[in-house]
């Protein structure tokens, strides 16, 4: 009777702690796949984004090729009149030419006269600073 009684204690322990183990698992499970889920999210949410990036950069390359190969195919269209316009600049450069020379040549009166009244200035200037730079030498200790 006491064996029997044994028995069925062991029995009975043995099917609650195999329940027991059977939640725990599944809550094991559980936690697995939700980390799992997670982590697949997440990657997902990466290759989407690198994606997308991709998609941007050959969007870009597309757009500069595209202006490229406008820009080639229609050099012959243009050119002729990027040859005008640069002929046209070269005409109106000398004929400014002499306007230039001519306005050169009534500053240089003006220069020479501005010069000749603040020279004496910039001198009376120098000698100042240097005698102020003198008396600061002479209140500075000697080393």
């Amino acid at each position: 009777m006491k064996f029997s009684l044994v028995t069925a204690l062991v029995v009975v322990l043995a099917v609650s702690h195999g329940s027991e183990a059977k939640s725990l698992l599944k809550r094991d499970v559980q936690s697995e796949v939700d980390r799992v889920t997670k982590l697949i999210r997440d990657m997902s949410a990466s290759i989407t984004a690198a994606t997308q990036d991709m998609v941007e950069k050959v969007k870009v390359l597309e757009l500069t090729n595209t202006a490229q190969t406008y820009m080639e195919d229609n050099r012959p269209k243009i050119q002729p009149l990027v040859d005008k316009v640069q002929a046209e600049a070269a005409k109106l450069q000398e004929q400014v030419k002499p306007y230039f020379a001519n306005i050169k040549d009534q500053m240089k009166p003006l220069t020479d006269n501005f010069n000749a009244q603040v020279q004496p200035l910039t001198t009376m200037m120098e000698k100042f600073f240097q005698q102020v730079m003198d008396q600061t030498k002479a209140l500075l200790p000697p080393q």
